[in-house]
């Protein structure tokens, strides 16, 4: 059924979770460039950058200056990840919109990822809290692996809704599921969505898939269904996990935004405006993107008849090994 014009918000996150996995340092210049320039398409949420030790991820090393230097859009909110009191500091000192903490609700993947436990991530995320509280910036929590764990296997609700509990506890704006190594199926995301929509109506809630297995836009629309209506998205599908060696990256801004437009949500997002932004960035990743938007167009983005077009029609053998 058409979505009869339903309004959903985007989160584009190219500029932090797609840069930090690249081997090539993007420049500041291009990296200012290219987040003014998705402030004019109309996305709801930008994620800049991270203010993460630039020991532990160099290609944000130039956190500061982005921040600094971006020209910021009326209606666009600008976040940043936050790991730690000192990055938060940083964050505050940049005028940010919004800070976004991460933890992961597996102790597994916390451990490798953070290499902390989860209650250690917990008192120091709470510290975070303490210092943003007090002022007019916002403050969103995302739950890594809350759809799965590469080293656990299956999450249960029970401890995602856990997990959320605490954090709402501190009063906290809003919340990201994150289904970190691309596990998450439809049924399953449509089950735990209800639930968090049910028990936490307050939050903000926003829902960040990859594309791992190929089922990113499927379990967007379960999310949908069950009554969410922001989206972590990724400009190109950059993006990806050290947990998924090799896999493909978050979920493409523009495939998301073409897919959703084709069924009648509005989305406020300019999607000629994305796929010019984002046929930039294999020469500046130096590589090929995951994006099949880039690759064949949109879906009425049509082609001029062949030039045999006007010859006579062969005998239907002729057609045998064209396939459908």
């Amino acid at each position: 059924m058409p979505a009869s014009g339903k309004r959903l918000y985007i989160h584009e996150v190219a500029t932090r979770d797609g840069f930090q996995n690249e081997t090539r340092f993007i420049d500041t210049d291009h990296k200012v460039a290219l987040v003014n320039r998705l402030s004019q398409c109309g996305f709801a949420k930008i994620e800049v950058t991270s203010f993460t030790s630039p020991k532990a991820i160099p290609a944000l090393r130039d956190a500061e200056a982005v921040m600094q230097r971006i020209a910021r859009v009326p209606g666009v909110v600008y976040t940043v990840l936050v790991p730690n009191v000192r990055g938060a500091e940083r964050a505050l000192s940049c005028g940010v919109d919004e800070v976004n903490l991460v933890m992961s609700v597996s102790e597994s993947h916390n451990r490798g990822n953070l290499r902390m436990t989860r209650e250690q991530s917990f008192t120091q995320l709470r510290d975070v809290v303490s210092v943003v509280r007090d002022t007019n910036v916002a403050i969103n929590v995302s739950l890594s692996t809350a759809m799965g764990c590469p080293m656990e296997g299956d999450v249960s609700i029970a401890e995602v809704l856990r997990w959320m509990q605490r954090f709402a506890d501190l009063d906290v704006h809003g919340m990201t599921l994150c289904d970190t190594t691309g596990m998450a199926y439809p049924s399953q995301v449509g089950n735990l969505c209800r639930h968090v929509v049910e028990a936490f109506p307050d939050l903000e809630l926003t829902l960040h898939f990859h594309n791992t297995r190929g089922m990113g836009l499927a379990n967007t629309l379960a999310a949908i269904e069950a009554g969410i209506d922001r989206f972590d998205s990724s400009l190109g599908g950059l993006g990806g996990c050290p947990y998924a060696p090799g896999a493909t990256g978050n979920v493409c801004t523009e495939e998301l935004v073409h897919m959703l437009e084709l069924d009648g949500y509005e989305t406020g997002v300019n999607l000629a405006g994305v796929i010019d932004a984002a046929a930039i960035l294999p020469d500046l990743v130096g590589h090929a993107v995951p994006s099949q938007i880039l690759k064949a167009g949109r879906r009425l983005d049509l082609h001029p008849m062949p030039a045999t077009a006007g010859d006579a029609i062969p005998d239907q053998d002729a057609f045998a090994h064209r396939g459908p």
